[in-house]
């Protein structure tokens, strides 16, 4: 019995990088608003061009940032509504 490969987003890695755009953060300020100790900025990097999944405590902080639902980065046909990106308050 193979394994298959469960369903990704296709627009994850995009949303992301629209989301740290909007937010005004670099890789490394990415990594530093997201507050976990073992991130990176090349995490980030293969976050945004796909070449890596984001776990679900990951999507949820950006989802967090953002001021959006997790559903947004799950979901591909959500769009995030028109500017509604909340800068991060530190």
């Amino acid at each position: 019995m193979g394994r298959t490969r469960r369903p990704r987003p296709a627009r994850l890695g995009k949303k992301l990088l629209e989301v740290r755009a909007m937010l005004g953060l670099s890789q490394v300020g990415m990594c530093e608003a997201l507050d976990f100790p073992q991130l990176h900025p090349a995490h980030i990097s293969a976050y945004e061009t796909g070449k890596r999944e984001p776990s679900l405590l990951v999507i949820a902080k950006y989802a967090e940032l953002a001021g959006c639902s997790t559903d947004y980065f799950i979901i591909d046909k959500l769009d995030l509504p028109g500017r509604r990106c909340k800068k991060m308050v530190r």
